[in-house]
């Protein structure tokens, strides 16, 4: 086995496989060298501070490539001034490299406006600037939709939601002040369906049911009637129903009659009128102050004195008779001893019986003992 290796024809195949795969080897390494043009670099150049046409002459004329990426916007810089290179300048590298170039865009970066249209003002504002936008002037517009957001202007062009602006852009607002009022509904009697919408539309009203005669949905049909009539007064958003035909309203005349005793139906004036009287206005009830009392009326005590001396004067009249008959009482029967005479006797009787009577009259006096 070992004779076989050493055999000349093994060696010659095994020094040639040798020779093919060192030359495969040298020829993969030249070729390499020259596609990367290996040896050959050439120093970045510094083109900080330029503008990015300056930058691309440079890097066209030193055989680099460049590629162009706009970075955040900075007001402290010019507009597409290249403000960073990569690789730094002064690298060296081989011929062909791309170059990456960071330029100061020529402003902000563009936002999509938000979708608030008919949101809450306030909510708006606060959507705006949290996209980067700041709001200018606030204009209100007579709209049914009170402090809410209708359109959104930039330089005085509608700005429609997801429009892209530049960052930082000032846009105005035009917002809902509520309803109008008291206003008057034009007449689109004759009108076609398509002219009364946008009549009714600069009227600030809405159209309403849209009925056609026949059924169909036809914007060339002509109206024929409307209600409210015109030159009522309404309210702004107010609906204006339509009553649509291909007739003339001249041939409808027997519709529109049987449409006036629906809508137009007059009032019964054999009805006393309704009066409306204003209550007057509630006042409160005004109070006068009570008047001072009187001071009370001081009674000076009478003396104890004078108390007693009343006291017995009155009863010395009711008792006097008593102390009189009482007095007389001797006297008659002394003189009725003595032998005196039946007149005289009766006389003196009859002042003591008058005595001893009275204090039987008044059993309920009340005697003092005077001392």
């Amino acid at each position: 086995m070992l004779k076989s290796l050493f055999n000349w024809k093994v060696l010659v195949n095994l020094v040639v496989a040798i020779g093919v795969f060192v030359g495969l080897v040298w020829l993969t390494f030249r070729w390499l060298e020259y596609h990367t043009n290996h040896g050959q670099e050439i120093p970045v150049p510094n083109i900080v501070n330029k503008s990015v046409q300056e930058a691309i002459k440079v890097l066209d004329d030193s055989g680099l490539d460049y590629e162009v990426d706009s970075a955040q916007y900075n007001p402290k810089y010019r507009p597409f001034q290249v403000l960073q290179v990569y690789p730094t300048p002064g690298s060296r590298v081989k011929d062909g490299r791309a170059i990456m170039l960071k330029v100061n865009p020529r402003t902000w970066a563009r936002v999509e406006v938000p979708d608030v249209i008919n949101k809450y003002s306030g909510l708006a504002f606060q959507r705006l600037e949290q996209v980067g936008l700041k709001v200018g002037d606030t204009i209100f517009e007579p709209s049914i939709q009170k402090d809410a957001v209708l359109r959104i202007m930039f330089n005085g062009k509608e700005a429609k939601p997801k429009t892209k602006l530049p960052r930082f852009s000032v846009v105005d607002v035009v917002i809902g002040s509520g309803p109008m009022r008291n206003i008057s509904i034009p007449s689109v009697v004759g009108l076609t369906v398509k002219e009364a919408r946008a009549v009714i539309a600069r009227s600030m009203f809405e159209v309403g049911i849209v009925e056609h005669e026949d059924g169909s949905k036809d914007e060339s049909d002509i109206i024929y009637y409307q209600d409210p009539a015109a030159g009522d007064v309404r309210d702004q958003g107010m609906q204006i129903d339509l009553w649509a035909s291909k007739k003339t309203p001249a041939e409808l005349s027997a519709k529109i009659e049987q449409l006036n005793s629906v809508y137009r139906m007059k009032p019964d004036t054999g009805l006393p009128p309704i009066e409306y009287r204003e209550m007057p206005a509630h006042q409160e009830p005004s109070y006068d102050a009570p008047p001072p009392a009187p001071a009370p009326r001081r009674e000076t005590p009478k003396p104890a004195d004078a108390v007693k001396s009343d006291a017995p004067k009155t009863t010395m009249t009711t008792t006097k008779p008593t102390a009189v008959a009482t007095e007389n009482k001797p006297k008659t029967t002394a003189s009725n001893t003595n032998g005196s005479s039946g007149n005289n006797t009766s006389g003196n009787n009859k002042p003591a019986t008058a005595t001893t009577q009275k204090p039987a009259e008044k059993p309920k006096a009340k005697k003092v003992v005077v001392e």
